[in-house]
C-alpha cells in the first residue's frame, strides 16, 4: 500500500456519500507498499480501506480482484470484503482514478516473523488455494516469464548503476528460466504477493490476508515459493530452514504438495526471487517524484536468488518427508 494520489475533502465527501456508511470522521494515508493509493477511512459506521488503483493495476483486471475477495470471504477466508455503493456497484471514480472501498481487518503485520508465524501463513495459504479451486474467473500472471523479460528490458540501461554486472546476470537468469520453468504442475488462483505486510495477526493468531491486487492464475507451488522467500530469510539474508520447515509443514497439513511440485521448488523459488528483484529494480530506478513511498532494495532479492542458485535439494528448504 502507498499514497500516490492526494484527495481533497470535497472529493472524499462526494465519494463517500454514494455509500451507506455514514459521514467521514477521519482519513489517513497509508504509506507502506508500492502499488496503489490507500487511505484508512473512519466513518460513523466503522473503519474501511479506500483504494485508488494506480500504475500496474489495469481497470479490466479489477472485477477479478473484487469477485475473488467476495468468493474467498464467502468460503471462510478472512480477507477484505468489497463494500457496495447504494446503486449496487463496487467500483467508482475518485480523483481521476478507479476506486473502491473494502472492509477493514483488525490486526498488525509482524516485522520479524517467528517459526509459529511461518506455520500459520503456510496453513492460510493452502486454505486460500483450496477455497479458490471453484472460483470461475481466470487472470493470467502478467509477472511471469514474459513479464520478467519486459521488466529486464526496462531496467537494462541503468541496472549496472545498482550493481556492476547486474544486467548480464539478469540476462543469464532469464535464459535459465526459459529453459527450466515447470509447466505441468497443479494451477489455480494464487495470491502472488503474500509478504508479511499482507498478513495480519491478532493476539498471536493469524487474523486475515490482504492486498489481492497481484492475484492471478498460476502454479500453486509458485505461491509457496514466494512465501519461502518472503518469510524464511533473516535480516542478514541467511535462509532459516526451521522457518521453512514450519511453513511447508503448515501448508502440507491443509493441501498436500505432489512430488513434482516439491522437486520444482528450487526453480520456483529462484524464479520468485528474480521476479521481485526485477519489480523492485524498476521501482528503484523510477520512483515518481513526490510519492510518499520508500522504494525497496532490489539487491535483497538478488542475494536470495544467489542462495537458490546453489540449492541442490528441497531438503535445504526444511522439507521433511
Amino acid at each position: 500500500m502507498a499514497v500516490y494520489t492526494e484527495i481533497n475533502d470535497e472529493e472524499l465527501a462526494h465519494f463517500v456519500a454514494q455509500y451507506d456508511i455514514g459521514a467521514v470522521l477521519a482519513c489517513k494515508g497509508i504509506a507502506e507498499g508500492v502499488e496503489n493509493t490507500n487511505y484508512l477511512l473512519r466513518t460513523e459506521k466503522g473503519a474501511y480501506i479506500l483504494t485508488l488503483y494506480e500504475k500496474r493495476v489495469k481497470r479490466e483486471d479489477l472485477p477479478f480482484f473484487i469477485e475473488l475477495m467476495k468468493h474467498l470471504s464467502a468460503r471462510g477466508v478472512t480477507c477484505p470484503t468489497p463494500i457496495r455503493r447504494r446503486d449496487g456497484e463496487v467500483l467508482g471514480q475518485l480523483a481521476g482514478r478507479p476506486a473502491a472501498m473494502v472492509s477493514f481487518l483488525e490486526g498488525i503485520w509482524i516485522k520479524r516473523p517467528g517459526v509459529e508465524h511461518c506455520g500459520a501463513v503456510g496453513r492460510a495459504l493452502a486454505a486460500m488455494h483450496n477455497a479458490a479451486l471453484d472460483f470461475p474467473m481466470r487472470r493470467p500472471n502478467a509477472l511471469s516469464l514474459a513479464g520478467w523479460q519486459a521488466l529486464a528490458a526496462q531496467a537494462e540501461p541503468r541496472a549496472d548503476s545498482v550493481l556492476p554486472g547486474l544486467a548480464a546476470a539478469i540476462a543469464g537468469e532469464l535464459a535459465f528460466h526459459e529453459a527450466h520453468w515447470p509447466r505441468d504442475l497443479p494451477a489455480g488462483v494464487i495470491h502472488a504477493d503474500l509478504f508479511p505486510d499482507n498478513v495480519f495477526f491478532l493476539r498471536g493468531r493469524l487474523s486475515g490476508l490482504i492486498d489481492f491486487y497481484f492475484a492471478c492464475t498460476d502454479l500453486l507451488a509458485y505461491d509457496v515459493a514466494i512465501c519461502l522467500n518472503a518469510w524464511c530469510f533473516e535480516t542478514d539474508h541467511a535462509y532459516n530452514a526451521t522457518k521453512g520447515r514450519a511453513l511447508l509443514a503448515g501448508y502440507r497439513a491443509v493441501r498436500p504438495l505432489s512430488a513434482p511440485e516439491l522437486e520444482a521448488l528450487p526453480v520456483l523459488a529462484r524464479g520468485s526471487a528474480l521476479r521481485f528483484m526485477l519489480t523492485r529494480l524498476v521501482d528503484w530506478l523510477n520512483v515518481p517524484a513526490g510519492a510518499l513511498v520508500k522504494p525497496k532494495d532490489p539487491l535483497e532479492y538478488w542475494k536470495k536468488l544467489r542462495f537458490h542458485q546453489h540449492v541442490a535439494s528441497v531438503a535445504e528448504y526444511g522439507f521433511e518427508p
